[in-house]
């Protein structure tokens, strides 16, 4: 069989080369027709304005299907993880064109990388050429000084909901963390994740470093854990019962969620869709917000038209974390171990060996 001749698709004041067009990136499915390499890169490009939105001048790791989302199919790990059929790329691939540009990260170990950052709508486009469907930036952006890099200027908040919640759960907690925030004088912006999840984005004056921030999302989480019993803070699974969880661990240094207007890896091509409040609390299915669907909505107006004219204070949200008994929780298994961090061992398994007398509990 003859191979389909590769296509082109004009990305701003640029052409970009999609080969195999026509290859299934996402099946049909009772609610959506199938979606080819072509109609996600075509995407990408009516996503533009949103999409740039969220990933502009921020280091960025892809999140790379080349075969496509197929049933059975898996996301790599770790990068020990060789039989996987997705995977995560946190360096700039081979073969990047020449107006791609990059910033320098620095991991939790203390290596360095060169990460892609997007400067114009060509680049993720390129990107989706090479199998990328979601895309996951720092919550940082460069300006020219190194030490923005250090310093995000958003703060995430997670929900995520656990065995026995749904969607509507976690939009519930969303209009409640919305509340909790303007208590503190903070203007949150909202989203689905593409799946069940809800995130709540705030835009952030770029002085405090990744520990501050965590440590706003740990206080805020556990404020809203106070005032409201379906939500916890909860590191463990085993502790986390039916509840949303709000993942302050998103906040982490290399900890990154998936951007605003980026697809997910799941049948029908789910978008990642910023939401105005009025427009969440009447949702009732996140899945008919899709490639299919999306850029009309866009087209209409972006809700996060706003999210960069004021940037906020974090002092409120430390205050309510120094204030609040508890002290740090536990980071994510790949981190160093940090500061007064309690030991990494799941409550089941405690025993008086890991826990010494002076140990944080």
């Amino acid at each position: 069989m003859a191979r389909t001749p590769a296509a082109e698709v004009v990305a701003g004041e640029r052409t970009v080369r999609v080969s195999s067009p026509d290859r299934v990136v996402y099946p049909a499915t009772d609610r959506t027709p199938e979606v080819t390499k072509l109609m996600v890169a075509e995407y990408v490009v009516a996503a533009e304005v949103g999409l740039m939105r969220a990933l502009r001048d921020r280091p960025t790791a892809l999140e790379r299907w080349p075969s496509g989302v197929q049933e059975g199919m898996r996301l790599a790990t770790g990068p020990g993880d060789k039989d996987a059929d997705a995977f995560y790329q946190k360096r700039v691939p081979k073969g990047a064109p020449d107006y791609l540009e990059t910033a320098r990260i620095t991991f939790p170990s203390g290596r360095t990388a060169d990460e892609i950052c997007p400067t114009e709508v060509a680049v993720p486009v390129w990107c989706a050429q090479m199998g990328t469907i979601t895309f996951h930036p720092w919550p940082v952006r460069r300006t020219g000084d190194d030490a923005s890099l250090d310093h995000p200027d958003e703060l995430r908040i997670d929900l995520d909901p656990q065995p026995g919640t749904t969607f509507g759960d976690a939009a519930r907690v969303a209009g409640v963390a919305r509340e909790l925030l303007a208590e503190h004088g903070i203007t949150g912006y909202v989203k689905t994740s593409g799946n069940r999840g809800v995130h709540v984005y705030v835009r952030l004056e770029p002085r405090w470093d990744f520990v501050d921030v965590r440590h706003a999302a740990i206080g805020f989480g556990r404020e809203l854990e106070a005032r409201d019993d379906q939500v916890t803070t909860a590191w463990w699974k085993e502790e986390r019962g039916s509840r949303i969880f709000v993942d302050y661990n998103q906040n982490c240094r290399d900890r990154t969620i998936a951007s605003a207007y980026s697809l997910r890896p799941q049948p029908g091509a789910p978008v990642s869709t910023p939401l105005g409040w009025d427009d969440l609390a009447a949702l009732d299915d996140p899945r008919g917000l899709n490639l299919f669907t999306v850029p009309e909505r866009l087209a209409d107006g972006d809700p996060w038209a706003g999210i960069d004219e004021v940037h906020h204070d974090l002092t409120p949200l430390l205050a309510l974390y120094d204030a609040q008994p508890g002290g740090e929780m536990p980071y994510p298994p790949d981190h160093p171990k940090m500061p007064g961090e309690p030991p990494r061992v799941q409550p089941s398994r405690k025993v008086a060996a890991h826990w010494p007398d002076d140990a944080d509990s």
